[in-house]
Parts: structure tokens; sequence; C-alpha cells
């Protein structure tokens, strides 16, 4: 990625792709003093840009960090980075750290850096027609309780564990792993929250030790429209063994299906199949 041709904005200019780089004393990269969004444009509409980027401002004043620019400037900085770079259609990854003037723990007089990022992106999982669906392994890592991390922050040094976690999945053969959290109760996938539709209803666990994402609010509110009961609730993994549908929902994975977790297996996509559907009629109608 670091050679790339295109631009990225930093700090308030754009910079060619190859010249946007830090410090190796970078405090983030010591000590994980930083925080990003994953947004997607479709047809040259970044999806609930203001809602990512409000994320993005309150991860980083839970990490005790404040950005040095508004709401408005920083969304009108990734329209910016787009139109540099010629995508309508593509990735766009804004980080916010810490910079390199201590390499104290403590690093409050440290400067904010500000970044956007665009790519074209492909899907994160490889789904075909004869194999509809990703297969996950429940992993030995679990997120841990709201004391212990940031956990309403999209902090890059939390996902150390969803690292780790892929990694052992995909080397087992899996396309990413089921993440339990501290009380053995259903997570989410590394990236991705998930959702079980078990007697009709739709069932997901309740995001208290990790993120209410975007897509997955997206997802609730698109199947209430659709009178499809959906319940937040903490979910034991046994539970699996009573849904017909299992699917995962995230920026970049948007709704996708799964047909395996563990010894489970779900062969049916009927209503995973509808909020596909919905979501695509709405992020390509401009919705934000």
């Amino acid at each position: 990625m670091d050679s790339r041709e295109g631009f990225i904005w930093l700090d308030g200019e754009l910079l060619p792709w190859k010249e946007a780089t830090v410090h190796v004393l970078t405090h983030a990269l010591h000590y994980g003093s930083a925080v990003f969004e994953g947004e997607k444009a479709y047809d040259g509409v970044i999806f609930k840009l203001r809602e990512h980027t409000q994320r993005l401002v309150d991860s980083a004043s839970l990490l005790g960090m404040n950005i040095p620019w508004s709401v408005e400037t920083l969304e009108q900085a990734s329209y910016k980075v787009m139109s540099a770079n010629g995508i309508s259609n593509g990735y766009i990854r804004p980080l916010v750290w810490r910079g390199s003037e201590t390499i104290a723990v403590s690093a409050t007089d440290a400067t904010i850096h500000t970044m956007i990022a665009v790519w074209d992106m492909l899907p994160p999982y490889s789904c075909t027609a004869s194999e509809p669906g990703i297969r996950m392994i429940t992993s030995d890592w679990v997120r841990p309780p709201p004391k212990v991390a940031p956990t309403a922050a999209k902090a890059s040094g939390l996902y150390i564990t969803s690292t780790l976690a892929k990694q052992a999945a995909e080397k087992a053969g899996y396309d990413d792993a089921l993440m339990l959290d501290y009380r053995g109760q259903v997570a989410e996938a590394t990236l991705a929250n998930i959702f079980l539709l078990i007697d009709g209803e739709l069932h997901t666990p309740t995001p208290d030790c990790f993120l209410n994402g975007i897509t997955r609010q997206t997802v609730i509110e698109i199947a209430r429209r659709l009178k499809i009961g959906v319940q937040e609730r903490a979910i034991m993994p046994e539970e699996f063994a009573r849904a017909t549908e299992v699917f995962v929902t995230g920026t970049a994975a948007e709704i996708t299906p799964v047909r395996q977790i563990d010894n489970w297996h779900f062969s049916s996509f009927e209503i995973t199949r509808v909020l596909i559907e919905n979501f695509e009629s709405l992020v390509r109608a401009g919705s934000n």
C-alpha cells in the first residue's frame, strides 16, 4: 500500500501517496493511540458520511484526542481526496493519531494528526454462486469488558485480537472468526457484526463491549421497515443450533451470508437476500 500512485489528505494538505509518511517514533505506533473509520462510496456518494465522521470524532475524544478539524471540514476533505484520486466507488479510511513529540506513555502534548486515504476495494470475502456464504470458526480470543479497554471507540489498538483471530481462522481453512465476549456470549466477527434468523425474527448481540456498527444499525432499520422483528439481546453460542440463517454486516462486508460456524451449517438465505437487495437499493440511492 505504501507505493501506490495518487494522493492522501494529511493534516489539511493533499500529498502524493508515497510522501504521506510518519516517523518511526510516532506514539501511535508504540502505544496504539490512534482511531480510524471505514467508509464506502457508491457512485460518488459516501454512505452515511456524517455518522462515520462523528464516530471518528467521538472515538478520538474517548482516547483523549481533540481533532483539530471540524466534522464539516473532514467531510469536505473526504470528497476532495476522492476527486484527487479519480474514485467514485471505493473505500475511505480516515485515521487520527498522536505524533512523535514524546515516547512517554502519557502523551497529552503530542500533536494530533489526521489523514484520509481512499482506494478501490475488493470484497473482504470470496462468495460464489456455488458456495454462497462464508465459513467461520470460533476464536480463542474474546472481546474485553468496557473497563478493560475503550470498546466504544474504533481504536486501532483494539484490533490486534481481530488480526490474531482472523489469521488463525484463515490458517485453519475458514474465512473469518466468530468472536465471543468476556462472558462467553456471542459478540461479532473480526470486522463485522452478526445476525441470526430464529423463528422468523432477527437476533443480534447487544453491542455493550464492541462497536454498534453503522451498517448494523442500517440493517436493523431496513428490517423493521420490512416488518421483520429484531431482538437485540445476549446470545449464547449454542443458539446457532436454532438459527436458519446467519449473516454478518459491516462497511466492507456490507451484508454477507454465513453458511457455517464451527459444526453448525446454514443453507437458507431467503431473508438475507431480501435485506441485501434493500441495502443495495439504499446505498445506490445516495442516502446519507
